[in-house]
């Protein structure tokens, strides 16, 4: 499926600064960039980034004195996403794990999942499909924390959300994170567009790592699980931010749009009674 994303993005120096920003698309096996421009206008010249382990694509650039640049990504992206059905699913033992994937069992910065151990394998732990326990604690997040914008920051975790009960995205995001490591099940942070968002706006969910693939999860259930362009993964929001400032450089405004770039669109959404999950990658 091909999507149109735009992102417009404003910013203000009272001097020189250097910024990181992470809003490309990624290239992935099953994410194409069919066609894409980067432009800052006045010009700077821009130095594009990718991470050893191709987990984002970042731009870096510095604005040499005090100035305001306005700053313009556009993509057609051509998304495929395979929708499997995961009833006889077995959970893969640590030892037999990639090794690349063993530093998503581990607590990070907003996902303490040593600090929810109990509670994840109290509520979740005797189910024995690993698949269907991901879904339920996703529907349990859904249900039990509410989503509201400006109760949380740029501190807030996942043992703050579960206490508080409420959240946005990367909340929700951080906090099925944090109960999917607690059950030693690998789970990494997802940044991306998302068509279907109101309002429009860059999406956070999490991706599990469940017989041996990236599984995707979206414990706000505000967008189809085929409707989303990944721009990055992390351990959590700390490795996926969309911008790092550094320097006296003041973010003034921001557009995000995902739009279908085709026709023939069927969204697709997680039923409890159904063990069918999409993978990405």
């Amino acid at each position: 499926m091909k999507f149109n994303v735009l992102t417009e993005m404003e910013y203000t120096a009272a001097s020189a600064g250097t910024l990181i920003l992470n809003i490309h698309a990624l290239r992935t096996p099953r994410q194409t960039i069919i066609s894409e421009s980067f432009v800052i206008d006045p010009y700077i010249k821009v130095e594009e980034l990718v991470s050893a382990q191709n987990e984002n694509r970042v731009v870096r650039f510095e604005m040499e004195e005090a100035s305001a640049i306005k700053l313009t990504y556009k993509a057609t992206i051509d998304n495929y996403c395979e929708v499997k059905n995961y009833t006889s699913l077995v959970e893969i033992p640590i030892a037999e794990m990639d090794n690349a994937v063993l530093p998503y069992l581990y607590p990070s910065r907003y996902c303490q999942s040593d600090k929810l151990y109990r509670l994840a394998n109290n509520l979740f732990g005797y189910i024995e499909n690993p698949f269907e326990k991901v879904l339920t604690l996703t529907g349990w997040i859904n249900k039990n924390v509410q989503y509201i914008s400006g109760f949380t920051n740029t501190q807030t975790s996942a043992y703050d959300t579960v206490t508080q009960q409420q959240g946005v995205c990367r909340d929700f995001a951080h906090l099925g994170i944090a109960l999917c490591r607690a059950l030693t099940i690998p789970a990494r942070y997802f940044t991306g567009y998302a068509y279907k968002l109101k309002p429009a706006d860059f999406h956070a969910c999490f991706e599990a790592y469940l017989g041996n693939e990236w599984i995707l999860f979206d414990a706000t259930g505000l967008v189809p699980l085929n409707g989303l362009i990944k721009i990055a993964s992390g351990r959590d929001a700390a490795d996926t931010a969309i911008a790092n400032i550094f320097g006296n450089v003041t973010f003034t405004s921001m557009l995000v749009s995902c739009e279908l770039a085709e026709d023939n669109f069927t969204p697709f959404y997680y039923e409890p009674s159904q063990l069918k999950g999409v993978s990405y990658l």
